[in-house]
């Protein structure tokens, strides 16, 4: 009885993840560029003594130093600066369920396993912002705009169990590797190698990442069902036989 009700679980979370990554809707925000009075973070009532040099997701026409059209730079500029923003919602993501973790196979293990997607996702935005400024377009940096463009979005504040915050790890996973793919297509199609180099990278980790999450989801487990907690025995040493010369 208690495999299968791991089972049933396992089973609803993997629908929930197909459920929701079927739904998501896949589309770039191209049409973002330049100072936008709608877009958060890019107006402010803080007195600004700055000089401006260039606009938010705008490209350089001269002066990058990689040989591809304006055109083709702002547009591949533009998608990775999605894949920018959308990288920072998956670590801050991350960062609260490494926060948060508990329980047997939580504390410990899943703390460190979090720990490794943190840090491979900071890796991820360092080395997909390089690839923007390279290009000569503006990334985004503002945490509030970053989650306004970004095509994953944070889960609801509070705390979940466990397996909640996985599923929700592995959905944006799945989303990314979707994405960086769509990317990798395009930027072959322009001619852009520098930049299918860079995501072919990522991807090959965003699908190492998302494995990681799908396996610790599955139904089999090394910790004992919850029975000895609602056996009446308030799971103490006294209650169970120990042996005298042990004790």
């Amino acid at each position: 009885m208690q495999n299968q009700n791991n089972q049933e679980i396992m089973n609803q979370d993997f629908q929930i993840v197909q459920q929701n990554v079927s739904q998501f809707q896949d589309q770039f925000k191209l049409s973002k560029s330049g100072f936008d009075t709608t877009m958060p973070g890019h107006t402010t009532d803080h007195p600004q003594n700055m000089i401006l040099r260039q606009e938010p997701r705008t490209v350089r026409s001269e002066g990058s130093g990689i040989s591809l059209p304006a055109d083709v730079r702002l547009e591949m500029g533009l998608m990775l600066d999605d894949h920018l923003c959308s990288l920072n919602v998956a670590l801050h993501q991350y960062t609260k369920h490494h926060w948060l973790t508990e329980g047997a196979e939580s504390f410990l293990s899943l703390h460190h396993l979090l720990d490794e997607h943190i840090e491979v996702t900071q890796d991820h935005i360092d080395k997909v912002g390089e690839r923007v400024a390279r290009l000569g377009v503006v990334p985004t940096a503002h945490p509030v705009t970053q989650h306004e463009i970004s095509y994953i979005k944070h889960e609801v504040e509070g705390r979940y169990t466990m397996r909640d915050f996985l599923r929700n790890d592995l959905e944006h996973e799945i989303k990314i590797q979707h994405m960086l793919r769509k990317t990798i297509a395009r930027a072959h199609e322009l001619k852009d190698f520098g930049t299918v180099q860079s995501l072919e990278e990522v991807l090959l980790k965003r699908e190492d990442l998302g494995y990681h999450l799908w396996s610790v989801l599955e139904d089999d487990s090394l910790v004992r069902g919850m029975k000895h907690l609602f056996d009446g025995n308030d799971d103490i040493s006294r209650t169970r036989p120990i042996n005298p010369k042990l004790q």
